[in-house]
């Protein structure tokens, strides 16, 4: 893996991970790539250029921990994984995605894939996990740092909130939660179902240090992150506005696309958006 800060560079990444995550899930039949495509920039930024970790050693004790809560975008973490060289995580696999015996399956799975930090993908879980390991690190005088992924969906789980409370009281300033606002859940449009406006209040009143900010914008991305690791005395809740099926038109802003596999021909068009 070749580690960078430039944007164009990230940029040129996260059109290969695109690309993966649309023929891994065309080739399944099955899967969810809008919210995958809507995460790709925070995944990407993250892995190629915050992170403290090192793919050919996964489980280095030091290590900055990723945990994606809303696991059923898990093919936006396996393609990272597999561009950063991730030991145990194939590139010339990604496209058994949901098949029987392959490591990647439909939800992120530790038993299938021992590079990941958590099973995860049933909502509301990843931030408690998430937490749990930054008090670890902090207990045990480790650098580490924790970085939980959660679904603006999810975020509408009474255990998001419990944990919120629990990351302040406990001054968890290792941990930074990312929402990947992008308006869209299983079955409509967030603010028809559940409004969670206004979050970023939501995230301060928990006390919480809180960053909005346009989740496909590398630059603001890195800012947010060096703010957040400066933050001292409680957590940092970065609220990511995205776009639901980012670089797809077709796609974006489309609830179909939550969890349906493009068909053959969609894909050939989506790969020259791409």
């Amino acid at each position: 893996m070749q580690k960078t800060n430039k944007v164009e560079d990230l940029r040129a990444i996260c059109r290969n991970v695109r690309r993966d995550i649309l023929e891994m899930i065309t080739a399944a039949g099955s899967g969810h790539p809008g919210g995958s495509l809507s995460a790709v920039e925070i995944l990407v930024t993250l892995y190629f250029d915050v992170l403290r970790h090192n793919p050919k050693n996964p489980h280095w004790d030091d290590r900055d921990r990723v945990i994606l809560s809303k696991g059923h975008a898990a093919p936006v973490l396996y393609s990272v994984m597999a561009e950063c060289g991730y030991e145990g995580v194939p590139k010339d696999r990604l496209n058994t995605l949901r098949k029987l015996g392959s490591p990647y399956q439909g939800h992120p799975d530790v038993r299938f894939l021992p590079a990941l930090e958590a099973s995860t993908g049933s909502l509301g879980q990843g931030l408690s996990v998430g937490l749990g390991m930054g008090l670890a690190a902090k207990l045990d005088g480790r650098p580490t740092r924790t970085y939980v992924i959660l679904g603006d969906g999810e975020s509408q789980e009474g255990q998001v909130w419990e944990a919120a409370m629990f990351g302040s009281y406990r001054k968890v300033d290792n941990v930074v939660a990312i929402v990947d606002y992008n308006g869209i859940q299983l079955d409509g449009f967030v603010k028809d179902i559940m409004d969670l406006e206004p979050l970023a209040d939501k995230w301060r009143s928990f006390g919480w240090h809180t960053i909005e900010l346009n989740g496909h914008d590398i630059d603001a991305l890195q800012q947010a992150f060096a703010e957040a690791a400066a933050a001292k005395g409680k957590p940092t809740a970065i609220v990511a506005h995205t776009v639901k099926g980012k670089g797809v038109s077709f796609m974006e802003n489309n609830p179909k696309f939550h969890g349906v596999a493009p068909t053959k021909d969609e894909l050939a068009r989506a790969l020259q958006e791409i």
